[in-house]
């Protein structure tokens, strides 16, 4: 079978070679299209793959119909929101990611956002510690664990709320389980986002529930920047001059938060998975899925069933 590993942002070499070596040892063909610039080169590429391994790569209609041989896509990390997964289904094509592969990288870079907030940005001005304070957790999956266990090392006091997990999982695990994203938003002196982008959660993040949150309050998103209605948190944020927001994802408004000084503060592109590890294990993990898929029908990881 030929894989084809589509990255216009390359994996690490290391992590290359982790794929090559997985996918021939299974008898697998690994061919690399690296940082390409037009769409008809991933048309091209595409056309006699029997799988595809990306990253953010946009896997849209157009690149389905081109891959007339492919049976599996893999999202080498936990977001999927770059491929038309319903597409996909039609056309019989499996779309699978590798979940909790960059999950510490997201949690740590959490906490990298969060000294730098408390500390007021290394300003040079007092800042806050973040042991005592009260943090909230909104989703409880494999990056939502990394964070609660990593806020425990700085003495903070940890709440989590997630619809689809039950309570008995949340406080098995030491966190304190809200009943609502309301109820996780007034309990808290910070909030950290960890929800996918879907129909019901875009925008959902919006004025009357990040004005929830209590005085000092900091807003954390390393999810998706889907779920932040923007205009309304701009509204709030000019209303309370004690928010802060701390992203990875640059919003649109970007210039607009930008007047927020002092209180708002951006990377220049999504960087939660942006390790070696992290690049590592999720591109091994991609191949090693491909291969059980390939050898034993293994859909385990399938995101459009």
């Amino acid at each position: 079978m030929k894989i084809l590993v589509a990255t216009e942002k390359p994996f690490a070499a290391v992590a290359v070679e982790g794929i090559k070596k997985e996918a021939q040892a299974a008898g697998h063909e690994v061919v690399l299209l690296e940082k390409y610039t037009e769409k008809q080169q991933l048309l091209d590429a595409v056309a006699d793959a029997d799988a595809m391994i990306v990253r953010s790569d946009k896997v849209t209609p157009e690149v389905l119909d081109a891959g007339k041989n492919l049976k599996i896509v893999v999202r080498a990390g936990a977001g999927y929101d770059s491929i038309d997964t319903a597409y996909a289904k039609e056309k019989g094509v499996v779309v699978e990611n590798t979940p909790g592969q960059n999950s510490n990288a997201v949690a740590e870079l959490v906490f990298g956002l969060l000294v730098y907030a408390v500390r007021n940005f290394y300003n040079g001005k007092s800042g806050t510690e973040l042991m005592g304070k009260k943090l909230g957790i909104l989703a409880f999956g494999n990056v939502g664990r990394n964070v609660a266990r990593i806020a425990k090392g700085f003495g903070m006091e940890i709440y989590a709320f997630d619809e689809y997990c039950p309570k008995e999982a949340i406080e098995s695990a030491g966190v304190h389980a809200v009943d609502s994203r309301d109820d996780l938003f007034k309990a808290c002196d910070i909030v950290s986002l960890h929800i996918p982008a879907t129909p019901e959660t875009k925008e959902s993040i919006n004025y009357s529930v990040v004005n929830l949150l209590k005085k000092g309050g900091i807003l954390v998103n390393t999810a998706r920047k889907e779920v932040i209605n923007e205009a309304e948190l701009i509204k709030l944020m000019g209303e309370r001059e004690d928010l802060k927001f701390v992203t990875d994802i640059l919003p649109d408004a970007d210039a607009e938060f930008k007047k927020f000084d002092g209180r708002y503060f951006s990377t220049p592109k999504k960087m939660g998975a942006q390790t070696a590890e992290a690049n590592i294990n999720a591109g091994i993990a991609a191949a090693k899925q491909i291969s059980s898929f390939f050898k034993d029908g293994d859909t385990k990881y399938q995101v459009n069933k």
